[in-house]
């Protein structure tokens, strides 16, 4: 329960999820074939309508992105602030839940203990989820190599998913700040030095750093992902200069202790920790800011079955906050400009799928022209604007895929994917019975050279 001013927000259940997901269903249903109901000079009206609402909205939304952050200090800079004013960087406990990630948890641990950081304010805590592969073994090993590193084991059947898994880490270290990592994350050692002043100095209650993907040149499916993040931190920038919101990604994020803490800590009975706690800190007016650079470097999946399975999994803990919480993101407790960034969000994320596979259906059966093509037209030529807009910026980390024609074709053609999984992912929610087990994203290790501030490296 997360309580300021008096109010509380309580982690999501699972109560009514099912019954709230069929009404979804049958109101997206409804909204698609109500169109071809219309005289044929009328039926593309909805369409119009909404495309110049949402269409206009995304573009603005775009075009008003742009880098917050203020801190790209040079290394002389940190190496005065470090010696002479230790106290103002905080404690930071950085955190990874790993299950069988044997293929990258030593590069990990080596990584990390290699942050710059003041002496006694940071500390390591993996914690190894029942693994079955040789990830305890290794953990053992490093251990050994470094006496800092914290390890906490859990039974594979401990419950609770990955949020059972960072709620045990929390429950056991004290940090003012959690950095949140997944196992294959990769941070350069200036990263904690850069990031916890645009934290602190924009009184962020959470930070999301920029996803970039280490292994984009493997195939056309991994260079679609590399765009796709910096797709989404160029409208996750956008969001907030237009007075909307940001959500946390899970690898790369920084949190709070006192506001995760009060707030119930992770929610246990979903299967996006890291979207729940996004509207939940939303929902009390805590600001979740986005830092373009330096990026937390990760692996995108690189089969299609991989990627069906992982998106399965955000589809269904996206739908999810939005059945647990709806109340709120429709009250007052958000701004105007807040409801109006999430009506949006909703209805061009988990909306536009659902509802253009009712207009295709109705369309067949009744032999009738589809109606809301306009809106897909727009929506996917904006996301081609959010891919230009975002390839195009300087950037550190890996290097990001030119934002040419073929990409931009690629990339557009790749996000038609979502139009599978969101229809799919809501007819099994609402359909059959859930089972909550954490499904997470096979890593091979793969190594990428990281950029820092510092010279000479």
């Amino acid at each position: 329960m997360f309580r300021r001013g008096g109010r509380a927000v309580a982690a999501g259940t699972g109560d009514h999820r099912r019954g709230k997901t069929v009404f979804f269903l049958a109101a997206c249903g409804w909204a698609g074939a109500a169109p071809h109901w219309l005289d044929p000079s009328r039926s593309l009206i909805p369409a119009f309508t909404l495309a110049m609402l949402l269409g206009g909205y995304a573009l603005r939304t775009l075009m008003r992105g742009h880098d917050q952050q203020t801190t790209q200090n040079n290394s002389s800079d940190l190496d005065d602030s470090l010696s002479s004013s230790t106290e103002l960087f905080p404690t930071v406990d950085v955190v990874v839940a790993a299950r069988d990630e044997e293929a990258v948890v030593t590069r990990l641990v080596e990584r990390l203990s290699a942050l710059r950081y003041p002496d006694g304010r940071l500390s390591l805590c993996v914690v190894d989820d029942g693994s079955e592969d040789r990830t305890p073994d290794r953990l053992a090993e490093l251990q050994v190599r470094f006496p800092a590193l914290r390890v906490i084991s859990r039974p594979r059947n401990a419950g609770g998913g990955k949020s059972g898994a960072l709620n045990a880490a929390l429950a056991q270290t004290q940090g003012e700040w959690l950095l949140i990592l997944d196992a294959d994350a990769q941070l350069s050692s200036d990263q904690l030095e850069r990031l916890i002043p645009f934290a602190t100095s924009g009184d962020w209650s959470a930070v999301q750093m920029r996803k970039a993907v280490t292994n984009a040149s493997s195939n056309w499916l991994t260079r679609a992902q590399a765009m796709e993040m910096a797709f989404d931190a160029q409208l996750q920038g956008g969001r907030l200069a237009s007075g909307g919101v940001a959500e946390l990604r899970g690898n790369g994020e920084l949190l709070r202790r006192d506001l995760l803490e009060a707030c119930g800590g992770f929610n246990e009975d979903t299967v996006t920790d890291d979207l729940d706690l996004s509207f939940r800190l939303m929902l009390q007016g805590a600001r979740i800011g986005i830092l373009w650079d330096p990026p937390v470097q990760e692996e995108a999946v690189e089969s299609l079955q991989a990627l069906w399975k992982q998106r399965q999994r955000w589809a269904e803990g996206g739908l999810q906050r939005f059945l647990d919480y709806w109340p709120g993101l429709i009250s007052s407790r958000l701004t105007p400009a807040q409801r109006r960034d999430v009506a949006c969000f909703f209805l061009l994320q988990y909306a536009l799928p659902v509802v253009s596979w009712a207009d295709l259906l109705t369309s067949v059966i009744s032999r009738t022209t589809p109606a809301y093509w306009p809106l897909s037209i727009v929506a996917f030529s904006v996301s081609g604007v959010a891919y230009w807009r975002g390839c195009r910026r300087p950037s550190e980390g890996p290097e990001l895929p030119s934002p040419g024609l073929f990409n931009l074709l690629l990339g557009i053609a790749y996000l038609s994917h979502w139009f599978l999984v969101i229809p799919w992912v809501s007819l099994r929610m609402a359909f059959l019975p859930k089972r909550l087990v954490w499904a997470k994203t096979a890593h091979s290790g793969q190594e990428e050279t990281l950029q820092a501030s510092e010279p000479g490296i």
